[in-house]
């Protein structure tokens, strides 16, 4: 049986944002969230695609319900927009977000950074009540695909990760990710892209759609029990146990000089208490490599032949085998540009079609052919 059915783009992006402007956004926002969900299916990025992007706003954006029951008042407004706060640092903005759709602000907030540090040689960016940026992985690699080293991390949607040595869910999966300019000296950006749980949630909502188990050691049930059943999870582990419960803690401390409030009650819209805030907090980072160059290089090599031979270095005593981050994803997107679509697999298809039925869209499933 086929393992993988390819998409043609403008069908997926059309029902994306026919989604999207089916719950009130507007056609910038619906359109930078097709090309954003584009992005991420075209790198073979299952946990944070369209479909997962549309749950978050069903569960805790435009769609959440508060006490009484009723929706849009949650985490995400459409059509809000962004609020560029003023800033004694040159180098660095603060934005207020007002519950803006995640997608566009982040790649707003991505765009400023590059413009900051083609000026200062670095510029940072910190949005205060943002929604769910999705894969954060996809904002590193297209400022690394321009020639910047980037970053980006931000407090997840909800609280939902037990701290090392605890037993109640306090903190969120909360990634980090970082990209470097490294496509003459590898041929792709190096992208380091994690969650700070075993695995991100999107992969256990991945695994419920499939109807596969989940290993153990990824998380929990309501009774803190660890569970192989992905529709039983309640709680994520961190990876590496403290050292993950480390770096999940540092986006929380960010998000809390930032603004951002109690992990806790974060997009719990019908209970939060009355002048409490639930919403995440993202920061952004850009650097132009020259801004960083010491200029004095062993075998005087330029600041490129440098990285280039560190790498060459990593990988060279018997260890032909290792891969760079950012390499899988890159295999994958050489997939979806030979094929010349986006590869999804049967469950994600259905889904797909669920979808276009609940928001009554054309999508043309003929169109989407099986690949072995």
């Amino acid at each position: 049986m086929p393992t993988n059915y390819l998409m043609p783009v403008q069908l997926h992006n059309d029902l994306v944002a026919a989604a999207y402007r089916h719950r009130g956004y507007d056609v910038d926002e619906a359109a930078a969230a097709a090309k954003f969900s584009e992005l991420t299916a075209w790198h073979g990025i299952k946990t944070h695609n369209a479909i997962k992007a549309l749950q978050l706003d069903e569960l805790f954006g435009s769609q959440a319900r508060d006490a009484a029951g009723n929706r849009g008042h949650g985490g995400c407004k459409p059509g809000a927009r962004i609020e560029i706060l003023p800033s004694k640092y040159k180098a660095v903005e603060r934005w207020n977000a007002h519950r803006k759709l995640g997608q566009p602000t982040a790649l707003a907030a991505m765009d400023s950074c590059m413009k900051l540090a083609d000026e200062f040689g670095t510029g940072s960016v910190a949005v205060d009540n943002a929604f769910h940026y999705l894969w954060g992985g996809g904002y590193v690699l297209q400022a690394a695909q321009k020639g910047y080293i980037a970053y980006t991390c931000c407090t997840a949607a909800l609280a939902d990760v037990i701290p090392f040595g605890g037993k109640f869910p306090t903190l969120g999966t909360n990634p980090h990710s970082w990209a470097f300019p490294t496509t003459e000296e590898v041929g792709f950006p190096i992208c380091i892209d994690w969650a700070t749980t075993v695995v991100a949630h999107g992969r256990i909502q991945q695994y419920a759609r499939e109807g596969r188990p989940i290993p153990l050691g990824w998380g929990v049930d309501e009774h803190g029990n660890e569970t192989t059943d992905p529709n039983k999870v309640k709680a994520l582990f961190p990876f590496g146990q403290h050292k993950g419960y480390g770096l999940s803690l540092i986006d929380e401390l960010l998000a809390g000089y930032i603004g951002g409030s109690l992990p806790t009650i974060r997009n719990r819209w019908a209970t939060i208490p009355p002048g409490e805030k639930g919403t995440c907090c993202f920061f952004f980072q850009c650097t132009r490599p020259d801004a960083l160059s010491g200029g004095n290089f062993a075998q005087g090599r330029s600041q490129k032949q440098n990285v280039q031979a560190i790498l060459q270095d990593i990988l060279a005593h018997g260890n032909d085998k290792a891969i760079l981050p950012g390499q899988l994803i890159a295999h994958a997107a050489a997939l979806s540009a030979k094929h010349g679509g986006l590869l999804f697999t049967k469950a994600e298809v259905e889904a797909f079609v669920k979808i276009a039925k609940e928001v009554g869209a054309a999508f043309d499933v003929s169109s989407i052919r099986a690949i072995d």
